[in-house]
């Protein structure tokens, strides 16, 4: 088992997650990124320490800019809706909106802001097309709750949820380029997908993409 010793006792390590493992293909090494929503910093973490990237990190909550700050990460505290006006065009390599698109106020308008921040932004959402909701919705008439999104429709953040397709569509009228996707499901590793396929909105739980620019 991995794991880190600490007093003479080996702490495990959490597996990291699949989504995870994909943003770490993707991300060059010693880059500049922004995570946006980045939570308790797992991710940021990961990307400082595998890929040696110049992280930071922007979270709405307190409570995660402090799990954040007590793992040494540089952190503020902000809301993607508003607060990405304020940073200069083309300070990161990257920017990063992991599973958070979907609860943003003003999706379209954050999207693009990516996209002036960065030279390339990664984001990843949950495929409200996959077959299992599209299933559930049919059969039993109710608001889906599964592994990508657990919580019931009165308690989940989610506000904006969307299928592979309509963000497809979104990237289209917004000028940006899909460089690379990538299907999640089942807890596999993530595999490479044609978004542009209508299978693949029924087969992904959740899709990464990574974007960039036209022209």
């Amino acid at each position: 088992m991995s794991g880190a010793a600490i007093a003479g006792r080996t702490i495990a390590r959490e597996p990291i997650r699949e989504d995870f493992k994909e943003i770490l293909r993707l991300v060059k090494p010693g880059s500049r990124v922004l995570d946006i929503g980045c939570g308790e910093g797992a991710l940021l973490e990961l990307l400082q320490n595998e890929n040696a990237v110049h992280g930071r990190g922007l979270e709405i909550s307190a409570e995660g800019v402090s799990a954040c700050l007590a793992r040494g990460l540089a952190v503020v505290q902000g809301d993607a809706d508003r607060d990405l006006d304020y940073f200069p065009a083309l300070a990161f390599d990257y920017v990063i909106l992991s599973q958070t698109l979907q609860a943003v106020l003003r999706p379209r308008h954050v999207l693009g802001e990516l996209l002036r921040i960065a030279d390339q932004a990664v984001v990843s959402l949950p495929n409200f097309g996959h077959w299992r909701l599209r299933l559930e919705l049919l059969t039993k008439g109710r608001m889906p709750v599964t592994g990508v999104l657990p919580e019931p429709w009165w308690a989940t953040p989610n506000i904006h949820l969307c299928t592979v397709r309509d963000f497809t569509a979104i990237c289209d009228d917004l000028g940006l380029k899909i460089d690379a996707c990538a299907a999640l499901a089942a807890g596999k590793p993530a595999r490479p997908m044609d978004p542009a396929r209508e299978i693949e909105n029924w087969r992904a739980e959740a899709a990464l993409f990574l974007l960039s620019r036209r022209g």
